[in-house]
């Protein structure tokens, strides 16, 4: 009995492992289809496949299986035929959008490869059919549902195309991002949320990415809706363990079902289910897992910052110092905590001043290994922000890589563990790591470092602190990072239509209504529900602490209006006609300069006043000046009561003359029907796309006047503050739907003649650092971003010194 019930274990355990084999095989066959032909080609010959199937099929008699094939086929034929013209327009353009010829890689280019990815699968799918439609093994009910599921994918794409053609017709010369009035913006959001997205969450899945990544995601979409089954019961989702993720068997069976509920949770459920969902990696037993197979360092220990102001010295002039006064916004002053790593014991890391700040992470276990020798001071140190959303994870969920980072870099790195929203909004993130960055560069010597070369590193959220941080470094004087690594950072924090952006239509792990969540409540707004969501009662002391965030909100927001009117009074009264890098104080000159973390936050370093109206930060208005126009600009304020209207700027600054007029050519190519205004106009005559049937999505379609504030979306920030950064290193994911924060962000720095490179890896999703273990793509990726802080960790002597000599 004991022999056939393992006989047929290994036969059932055989199977699997055959099918895994055969889909790989799949794949690997789709991906050289996808290599191997243009998309001409690829069109025509998957539509004389279709035509030949959709033959065969009709001929087969009234069956209603025959006439479901029939009638797939039909579609594919229809929707190739429909999506190849919108795809070559898009991929002739696509090349003025680039950074350089050397990066090819922006929005338009990411929507033409996703849908060359599924026509790609629909013409191996079609020879296979064409192949095996006699056979007796031939699983009709199978290719059938692939066939169905890939034809709406297809569909879908057809629709981005077409608004991805929009967006190039309406936007401003050489940008990525939709300019238009804040209505259009939103008309725009409402007609896109409404599109079908569960084909792209049940058999699509991750359909665009390298097939090593596919099962994670397929793992994670399971565990994700059984989650959300056990969030509705447990409310806050705190009952949940990690066993009960992956227990609806339904789920994993029923790709359409886990489809449709997928996109019912991504489009219903409130920021506070994904802020425990993406917690989950704290769980002791799955962060245990996750350092078993990281590398072993000496020191992980969690440090509490006491909320202590204290002097930085000016880099103008040493002698002159700065305030640095503790994180305030919403809550008070209160402990910063940072995380401490470091491959080997080195000098300072086990001081008498630096263990009086350590916290305890749990019940202490008593090591028996000899007391390591310590090494001597790093010349390095790497600051780190993590990722998350600004709402979810700490420095824990990112420790595997990070000690993976400290062995290879052999310099000790601090993660900063910054309070998350909507409890703790912006400024409040900000504060508390620049607050973080400021101590360990004054008190670096108990870190393990000499700080003589010193590098913000952050991923996705944190890319976005990076900028902001070393902004507020050169805002406030002090010492700005050697360089900055940011691995898909989100740099344009507006409710913001892009190409690249379209594809979070079908992206499982950054879905448009999810980003958007996470962004309005960073802002401060996510507090408001919504009376028609499925989203539970945060309970009495939910409520309490969001009906206080309201109130510290607005009285922040009234402080910032009488600030910056206090501000411009100032201004026009005293006639400057410079601008300084910090708020000028009417002290005596002898005492020590001072600036509140918050104030900073909340206005930007005042510029020359002039007689004309404040303007709005958007892209369109941030023109290029030389030196000598900079004395005749109006004052940008970032106070959002003044933030008033635009009109747009003839100046492109984006675009070489040359490519301004090639882009000009190609938008009077469209019809007058795509170059129209109205989004209803977007689609030709006679096509249709799915649209959902979960519901209005609950997200905001208007963006908070606080997100155009630079220290927000440094996108936005004017041209004397991005050319105060270090230089910038981004690494960016061609398939992520942040890739166009990345390039415009790039592109901005460029112009302005500041280093940045730009380094943009293939068929990876959002978040490749946290998987860095899970495959050799994943692999090469984090090792990309260790070799891109290795540059800025090098000194520019020692640089030069092993670079290879000129051809």
């Amino acid at each position: 009995m004991e022999s056939s019930e393992e006989t047929s274990k290994n036969g059932k355990e055989g199977l699997k492992s055959h099918n895994r084999r055969r889909w790989r095989k799949d794949k690997g066959k789709a991906s050289r289809i996808l290599q191997s032909m243009d998309l001409r080609t690829m069109t025509q010959s998957l539509v004389t496949l279709a035509e030949d199937n959709m033959a065969f099929f009709s001929s087969q008699g009234p069956g209603e299986t025959a006439r479901r094939l029939s009638k797939v086929f039909a579609g594919v034929r229809e929707q190739a035929l429909g999506l190849e013209p919108a795809l070559g327009s898009l991929l002739g353009v696509a090349h003025l959008f680039d950074l350089d010829p050397e990066t090819p890689a922006n929005g338009y280019r990411s929507l033409v490869h996703t849908a060359r990815c599924c026509l790609a699968h629909l013409l191996h799918k079609s020879r296979y059919v064409a192949s095996n439609r006699r056979s007796i093994f031939f699983r009709t009910s199978h290719n059938l549902a692939e066939l169905e599921a890939y034809l709406a994918a297809l569909t879908q794409l057809r629709a981005l195309a077409y608004y991805a053609q929009r967006l190039l017709a309406t936007n401003q010369p050489g940008g990525l991002f939709f300019e238009g009035d804040e209505g259009l913006t939103a008309d725009f959001l409402r007609e896109y949320v409404t599109l079908h997205k569960g084909c792209f969450y049940g058999r699509c899945l991750g359909f665009q990415f390298t097939p090593s990544i596919r099962p994670f995601l397929q793992t994670i979409s399971i565990g994700l809706v059984s989650f959300g089954e056990h969030y509705k019961r447990n409310e806050s989702g705190l009952g949940v363990t990690a066993s009960s993720l992956f227990t609806s068997g339904r789920f994993a069976i029923d790709p359409e079902l886990r489809g449709a509920e997928f996109e019912r949770i991504t489009q219903n459920l409130d920021v506070h289910f994904w802020k425990a969902f993406w917690n989950i990696t704290e769980i002791e037993v799955l962060s245990s897992l996750a350092n078993m197979a990281s590398a072993t360092v000496r020191v992980s220990r969690l440090i509490s910052l006491p909320p202590e102001a204290f002097e930085m010295p000016l880099t103008s002039d040493p002698k002159l110092t700065v305030t640095i006064s503790p994180p305030l916004a919403h809550t008070g002053p209160g402990p910063v905590l940072i995380r401490l790593i470091s491959y080997d014991l080195r000098e300072g890391q086990d001081s008498e001043e630096l263990n009086s700040m350590v916290k305890s992470e749990g019940p202490r276990i008593l090591e028996l290994r000899p007391r390591p020798q310590q090494t001597s001071r790093s010349r390095s140190l790497v600051v780190h922000f993590h990722g998350g959303g600004f709402v979810a994870q700490t420095s824990k969920s990112h420790e595997p890589y990070l000690k993976s980072w400290a062995q290879e870099l052999g310099a000790p790195i601090i993660s900063i563990d910054y309070s998350l929203a909507p409890e703790a909004p912006f400024p409040r993130a900000l504060e508390e790591c620049f607050f973080a960055y400021c101590w360990a560069v004054k008190h670096c010597a108990l870190l393990g470092s000499t700080g003589e070369r010193i590098c913000l590193a952050g991923d996705s959220a944190g890319g976005n602190l990076c900028f902001t941080v070393a902004l507020r470094a050169a805002a406030y004087g002090v010492r700005v990072p050697n360089g900055i690594m940011a691995a898909y950072p989100a740099t344009m924090l507006q409710s913001a239509a892009s190409p690249s952006r379209l594809l979070s239509l079908m992206d499982p792990l950054l879905p448009l209504s999810v980003l958007s969540k996470c962004v309005s409540a960073y802002a401060g707004a996510e507090a408001e529900e919504h009376p028609n969501s499925d989203e539970k009662a945060l309970g009495m002391m939910g409520l309490v602490r969001r009906d206080t965030s309201l109130l510290l909100r607005d009285l922040r927001l009234g402080a910032s209006s009488w600030l910056n009117s206090f501000l411009e009074f100032s201004g026009q009264k005293s006639q400057k006609t410079s601008a300084p890098t910090v708020e000028e104080e009417n002290e005596a000159p002898r005492e020590s300069m001072r600036r509140s973390v918050s104030e900073a936050a909340l206005a930007q370093p005042e510029g020359p006043v002039g007689t004309d109206s404040l303007k709005i930060l958007t892209l369109k208005d941030l023109n290029l000046k030389s030196s000598s126009e900079t004395s005749e600009t109006p004052e940008m304020s970032l106070s959002v009561e003044t933030l008033g209207p635009s009109t747009p700027s003839d100046v492109n600054f984006f675009l070489r003359p040359e490519d301004a007029r090639e882009e000009a050519e190609a938008k009077e190519g469209l019809s007058a029907k795509d170059s129209s205004s109205g989004v209803s106009n977007a689609f030709p005559v006679g096509f249709h796309p799915r649209r959902t049937s979960q519901g209005a999505t609950q997200m905001p379609l208007y963006s908070s006047p606080i997100v155009k504030n630079p220290f927000m979306s440094p996108l936005l920030a004017p041209d004397n503050m991005l050319k105060t950064l270090p230089p910038v290193h981004i690494v960016a994911c061609a398939l992520d739907p942040m890739l166009d924060d990345s390039v415009m962000f790039a592109r901005r720095l460029r112009a302005l003649g500041q280093p940045v490179t730009l380094r943009v890896v293939e068929d990876l999703p959002h978040g490749f650092l946290s998987l860095a273990s899970l495959c050799r793509e994943t692999r090469q990726a984090a090792e990309l971003c260790v070799e891109r802080i290795r540059l800025i960790l090098t000194p520019p002597a020692a640089a030069a010194a092993t670079a290879p000599p000129p051809l």
